[in-house]
């Protein structure tokens, strides 16, 4: 399961609801709930925040917070 998987299910959120309310069809969010090598586009992103009325910014860093700069390419 991926990192969006993992949060709808923690946030008890309906994929058919998600898909009906953004215009992502239900096997595009399936992907992206469960095939780790299918990639979420920030569009997305957005409209699945707006559709469960929750920050886009917070969102992301929660679904991203393992990225981290290679310790040699920081400031």
């Amino acid at each position: 399961m991926t990192a969006l998987g993992l949060y709808f299910s923690r946030k008890s959120i309906n994929r058919s609801e998600v898909a009906r309310k953004t215009g992502i069809n239900k096997t595009r969010l399936s992907e992206l709930s469960n095939q780790e090598k299918t990639h979420l586009r920030t569009e997305e992103l957005y409209l699945i925040a707006l559709a469960i009325d929750v920050d886009p910014g917070e969102m992301f860093m929660e679904l991203h917070q393992d990225l981290k700069l290679p310790e040699d390419h920081r400031l």
